[in-house]
């Protein structure tokens, strides 16, 4: 029997995608299921972008790409860089990716190894700790805790630092809490990093554009001190409904960028050109549809929150960006993943069991707000009623 390296034994899951798998096939099977539980937006790729790529298949740019993407892509990242912070990059340090966890991948890849601490957000995207866990390094959560506003502490992330440490994981804003961390603590963050200068920083930046209530994402790339040590990564996933499309970017200091072309070139040489002029009018195009899906994402995640807060034994702190809610779950007396699988099967409602974005997950469940008004209602009025004449 054919078995691979001990290192696949320990790759990980992202469970959503199983989620929706179990989800469709009871759709298929004429069950009503409302689908909470992924993470892309439900509104289609505006017409302009869609139009760019099919005039790029009719140009006849059906080629082979440049490992690192095709400059005029790279460009444009670099505009919409300088634009959202107000730092000039070169396009030289940019990266065209099939996606985002590309990047993940490419960086835990380039610096975990056995003996190697990395430290990681707690709950977060499931994908970190899998990467770090397959090269062999010792995840160290970082706490996010509801007290905090799922934020992380600067301090908190600071005194987990070891001579062993040699990446810090951030995301704000969150998945799958929602949370986005105030400038102050990550001022605070980076003034206590300058005495840990053989750590470097993956700052994962695809929710920038989504925060409310007067928030404001802080990038990393706004520090200097630091930029020498930095790997941004961000894309068109979620700012412009194009999950389909594996389409991110990320920025590398200099002493990276090298390796993670020859290591694009060794993988999955490069990004399809229609996809990637698709992008540049993402970024250069009307923002009208961005705008109009951060309108509802807004309005939806208020009333994701009120309708969860009236649930017997839910309390759930109104997520200040992204998409998600993630409500406490721990008076209903459920454990998180046992009430996620039972609300699908019996209720017809798709979420995902916080345990499934980290050890620190138990006691919350991750809710999408990426469905419609009446579909959100409909869902937490059937897990209502669950919870209602259910008991673990």
């Amino acid at each position: 029997m054919l078995h691979p390296v001990a290192a696949f034994d320990r790759i990980g899951e992202e469970n959503a995608f199983a989620v929706l798998a179990r989800a469709t096939d009871l759709a298929n099977q004429g069950r009503d299921i409302i689908n909470l539980g992924i993470g892309q937006p439900d509104f289609k790729t505006p017409e302009h972008i869609v139009e760019a790529a099919v005039k790029a298949l009719r140009d006849g740019h059906h080629g082979y790409t440049p490992a690192n993407g095709l400059l005029q892509t790279r460009e444009a990242v670099c505009r919409r860089t300088l634009f959202m912070t107000g730092v000039d990059i070169s396009p030289d340090s940019v990266m065209i990716m099939p996606g985002g966890k590309p990047t993940m991948y490419a960086a835990i890849r380039m610096l975990g190894e056995p003996g190697i601490d990395i430290l990681y957000p707690d709950p977060g995207f499931p994908i970190y700790r899998s990467m770090i866990e397959h090269v062999g390094a010792r995840p160290i959560p970082v706490p996010m805790r509801e007290e905090n506003g799922f934020a992380f502490s600067a301090e908190e992330t600071l005194a987990l630092i070891t001579p062993q440490t040699r990446l810090l994981i951030l995301n704000s804003p969150a998945n799958p809490t929602g949370g986005v961390t105030p400038k102050i603590e990550i001022d605070k963050l980076v003034a206590g990093l300058a005495a840990h200068p053989h750590v470097a920083i993956l700052s994962d930046e695809i929710y920038d554009v989504m925060t409310y209530d007067g928030e404001s994402h802080t990038s990393l790339l706004i520090y200097p001190e630091i930029r020498d040590r930095l790997i941004v990564l961000n894309g068109w996933s979620k700012s412009w409904a194009m999950t389909g499309w594996r389409m991110g970017w990320s920025i590398w200091p200099a002493s990276l960028i090298g390796y993670v072309r020859k290591l694009a070139v060794n993988c999955w040489s490069c990004v399809n050109a229609p996809s990637q002029f698709a992008g540049i009018a993402a970024i250069d195009g009307p923002q009208d549809a961005v705008a109009g899906m951060l309108t509802a994402f807004d309005r939806r995640r208020q009333l994701v929150t009120d309708l969860l807060n009236d649930l017997p034994g839910v309390s759930c702190v109104l997520p200040k960006g992204a998409f998600y809610a993630f409500p406490n779950i721990s008076a209903t007396g459920w454990k998180a993943k046992k009430l996620a699988s039972a609300l699908l099967e019996e209720a017809g409602v798709a979420l995902i069991g916080g345990p499934d974005f980290g050890i620190l997950g138990e006691g919350y469940i991750r809710v999408s707000c990426a469905n419609s008004d009446e579909n959100i209602e409909a869902a937490i009025a059937r897990v209502g009623e669950f919870l209602a004449v259910k008991k673990p």
